[in-house]
Formats: C-alpha cells, structure tokens, sequence
C-alpha cells in the first residue's frame, strides 16, 4: 500500500508541474522518470512470461515423444471447451498428460492409450467419436435432417405447383351473380 501511495504522490507531483509549468530541465527529468518507470513496467511484465512454467518430459527415444505429442494434440479436455490437453492449463489437462506419458513409456499403442482414456474420462475427450451404436444418431443425424428437409421442400413445391395451375370451378348460383354484378357495372 505505501509503494502505490508514492507512486500516486509522484503522479501528482508530475501533474502539477505539466499544470504550472516548469523549466526545461525539470521537463527533461521528468521525462526520464516517465521512460523509467515505463521500462521497470515492460521489464516486469516481460520477466513474469518468462517464469511461466513449463512441463518437460524425457522419453526413452523419438518415436515415444513424437506419439506423445500427437496424442496430447488428439485428446480434448474434458473441462475446457473444444481444447486440447497440450494448450489447456485446466488440473485435469495436466493428469490427463502424466496418464499419456505414463502410457506411452510402457509401451502402450497409441490405441491403447486413447481407449484407456476414453474408458477413463469418456467419448467427449475424443474429437472424433467412433462409430458404434450410441453414436449413430451422431454421425448420420445431420444427413436425415438433410435428406427430410430436401422432402418436405419437394412436397411443397409440388403441392404449390399444384395450387397455382387448378382453375377455380364457379357453380351456376357463383357465375349468376357474377353476370348480375357485371351488368351493374356497365
């Protein structure tokens, strides 16, 4: 509280001196005092991001970290919303990347991994379903309503089609008081 409290007085003191005027050297010094406290601004910001901390993970070989990566990359989630486990920073997202590290230095197949997690977390971590009875409405949902939709647009242009070709049929009364009309006209 007592650093914000002599930054505002330094403020203050800065404004007065824009607000009566001072001497050109005084505008100097207070220029610097501006760039400076700019800089420690900058430099405190830039220093923060650079402790941000990161995860690293050893691996026997290559080809065990090129699986990780892609599998970090593939698995959603489960709390965040349609982002991966590798960009998330959730507490799940991170036990989620031990559980495939761990994995993946067993020897587990990629497979493998992906069911043990699909059985652990459930099918939304996958981005891509697969295709079994529970997910049918899924992936051919949008093509019923696509192929009911292109039925009902048939029909009604059919059914208006229809509409506007039918010639209105008059009985005798209709046409009788039709003429009457007419003639009242002329």
């Amino acid at each position: 509280m007592r650093l914000f409290m002599c930054n505002v007085e330094i403020f203050s003191h800065i404004s007065y001196w824009f607000r009566t005027g001072m001497s050109r050297a005084a505008s100097a010094s207070v220029g610097i005092v501006l760039f400076g406290i700019a800089l420690i601004g900058v430099l405190l910001v830039w220093s923060s991001t650079t402790l941000a901390i990161v995860e690293t993970r050893e691996f026997d070989n290559d080809e065990q970290r090129s699986r990780y990566l892609e599998l970090v990359e593939t698995l959603r989630c489960p709390k965040c919303q349609n982002q991966n486990i590798a960009d998330s920073n959730a507490p799940i997202s991170a036990d989620m990347r031990k559980a495939v590290h761990k994995l993946v230095l067993q020897g587990r197949q990629s497979d493998e991994v992906v069911e043990y997690m699909v059985n652990r977390f459930g099918e939304f971590v996958v981005y891509k379903p697969r295709l079994d009875p529970s997910t049918y409405l899924l992936w051919f949902g949008p093509f019923l309503i696509g192929i009911v939709g292109f039925i009902f647009v048939v029909m009604m242009a059919r059914k208006s089609r229809n509409r506007s070709t039918e010639t209105p049929v008059l009985s005798s009364s209709d046409k009788s008081t039709l003429n009457n009309l007419l003639k009242e006209e002329k």
